[in-house]
């Protein structure tokens, strides 16, 4: 599953990243629909985009993929949990204590990974992978919770991937990052229109 082949333009994946491309599509496609499926399908290319960035060097990103699998497997049980019982569980904004507690738990996530990763592995991004990791994980924990403000996190941090894996030489997650850039804005425009204010 991990034997290069060649795309256009002379860029290089192995199936493992294509099929955890195609997969990672069709998770924000039905999360910017509210679709409960979109869980499985994050856990399916999670898993698999583990050991894409493994192999690649990404130890913070590989090690978030097995949290995206625990936390999605836990986003699952809370949209499954409220099922379509909107008055419960509707998309909301963060109040203002939440906004403090998430960018100080991601500034903290953040220096802990970064440490990690400088003095633990042999990563030669632990800056980039510190940061986009500790951002991903609050992105995440935000989408689970329905928090209108999990789209901002993504763009953010999306555009900040497509850099890192032009870095790294995975040009198909590069354009997959650019593809989620695109559609982490329809996510928040949609979602936008949903969240009472």
């Amino acid at each position: 599953m991990n034997q290069s082949f060649s795309l256009m333009w002379g860029w290089t994946t192995t199936p493992l990243e294509l099929i955890s491309f195609l997969l990672s599509i069709i998770t924000v496609a039905l999360n910017i629909r509210r679709i409960h499926w979109a869980w499985l399908f994050s856990i399916l290319s999670s898993a698999l985009y583990g050991v894409v960035f493994f192999d690649a060097k990404l130890y913070g990103d590989s090690g978030l993929q097995v949290v995206f699998v625990l936390v999605s497997i836990w986003g699952w049980s809370q949209w499954l949990r409220h099922g379509d019982d909107v008055q419960t569980f509707q998309i909301s904004r963060l109040q203002s204590l939440e906004k403090i507690i998430s960018v100080v738990g991601c500034g903290v996530m953040f220096v802990v990974l970064y440490f990690f990763l400088k003095l633990a592995t042999d990563t030669d991004v632990p800056l980039a992978d510190g940061f986009l990791t500790a951002g991903s994980l609050l992105g995440q924990i935000l989408l689970s919770r329905k928090k209108l403000e999990n789209w901002y996190v993504w763009i953010i941090v999306d555009v900040l991937y497509v850099a890192l894996y032009v870095y790294k030489s995975l040009m198909l997650t590069a354009v997959l990052y650019a593809i989620f850039v695109v559609m982490a804005i329809i996510g928040a425009r949609t979602w936008r229109a949903l969240c009472p204010k």
